[in-house]
C-alpha cells in the first residue's frame, strides 16, 4: 500500500454502510486510485456477516463495486488507474488492515 496525495473520498450521502467510510478513506491513500465515491444504498435479501467489497463491472476511467454489510448493499464507484484484479487485491488490503 504506497502512498499518495492523488486520491479523494466524495461524500455526497448522509448514510454509508457501518464501517465503509474508514475502509474507502484508506483505499484512496493507496497508489492508483484518483476518486472513490459511495452511491446508492439498497437492500438485499441475503445476509453478510462482516463488511465485503467486490468489483462489479468497469465504468470509464474505473469502476463499479459493491460493498455488502449484513442486509445491507452500496455502491462504490471507484477512479483508477489499476486493472481490475490490481483494485481488487487493493481492495482486499485494505479491509484487512
Amino acid at each position: 500500500m504506497n502512498k499518495s496525495n492523488g486520491g479523494r473520498l466524495v461524500l455526497n450521502h448522509s448514510t454509508h454502510l457501518d464501517g465503509l467510510i474508514p475502509v474507502l478513506e484508506r483505499l484512496v491513500q493507496c497508489r492508483g486510485i484518483q476518486t472513490v465515491t459511495p452511491g446508492v444504498i439498497g437492500r438485499v435479501k441475503g445476509h453478510t456477516p462482516k463488511l465485503k467489497i467486490r468489483v462489479s463491472v468497469p465504468i470509464r476511467g474505473g469502476f463499479k463495486a459493491i460493498a455488502r454489510s449484513g442486509k445491507t448493499v452500496q455502491e462504490v464507484f471507484v477512479l483508477t488507474t489499476l486493472s481490475q484484479t490490481e483494485l481488487e487485491e487493493t481492495l482486499a488490503t485494505v479491509l484487512h488492515s
